[in-house]
């Protein structure tokens, strides 16, 4: 049988704490193996708990939840992180996803969506947002295009500003895929629009991340903006 997901959960809140365990332990493909009061002390568990998926409240007490997201992505690089929090505020759900964590939860979602998008998350199957890839497309929009992107501890972007357009080592597949995840699209409309199974797709989408160096969708969009092949209008 295959074995649950192991799961941290980290919030100062005790009764916080309580509701998130509640939501997972709902599902048999979750087991909660640990809980933090403190980014310091998720830190101090990494080892012995080994989670593979890590429930990180974004306002905390000393050590907040992005630093500490971007702490474990830095050691524990295949750790799945998702940020919890109240705030739909754009700019701290793009700047959670520039330290390494892999998903962003608001805490009034309904049970079920959490489930289903931590069951996405854990089977890399979550897709980007189209309000999200908006947002990230607009952040960077009101940069200047000549600056170079900021760097979280352990980021790649596989950009380098002189090639201009895709990397050579990407297929005329994985070029299609790439612009379609930059959209916002699922897996399935990936593969229903492209005539391909979703395991294709998935097995496409992984290629691709190993090429670029990249490590989620989010910084697929990001590298499909810096190099101009979409747009805050697309």
């Amino acid at each position: 049988m295959k074995q649950p997901l192991r799961v941290m959960l980290v919030d100062d809140h005790k009764h916080a704490r309580q509701g998130m365990r509640e939501i997972v332990s709902e599902d048999e493909d979750f087991a909660v193996v640990a809980e933090a009061s403190s980014g310091e002390e998720a830190l101090a568990l990494m080892e012995s708990a080994s989670p593979e998926l890590v429930l990180m409240d974004i306002s905390m007490p000393g050590m907040g939840g992005l630093e500490a997201a971007k702490t474990i992505k830095a050691g524990y690089p295949d750790v799945k992180i998702v940020i919890v929090t109240v705030s739909d505020e754009p700019a701290h759900l793009f700047e959670a996803l520039k330290k390494g964590a892999q998903g962003y939860l608001l805490k009034n979602l309904n049970p079920s969506a959490w489930r289903e998008y931590l069951r996405a998350i854990a089977y890399d199957e979550a897709p980007l947002n189209p309000d999200l890839a908006l947002s990230i497309l607009k952040e960077f929009a009101a940069r200047p295009r000549s600056a170079a992107p900021e760097q979280a501890s352990g980021e790649q972007t596989g950009v380098r500003k002189e090639d201009g357009g895709f990397r050579e080592e990407l297929t005329p597949r994985e070029k299609e895929i790439l612009l379609e995840v930059a959209r916002g699209r699922t897996n399935r409309d990936i593969a229903q629009e492209l005539g391909l199974s979703e395991h294709t797709v998935k097995n496409h989408l992984k290629n691709i991340l190993h090429k670029l160096h990249l490590a989620n969708r989010v910084q697929l969009t990001r590298y499909a903006y810096e190099r101009g092949l979409v747009g805050p209008t697309d």
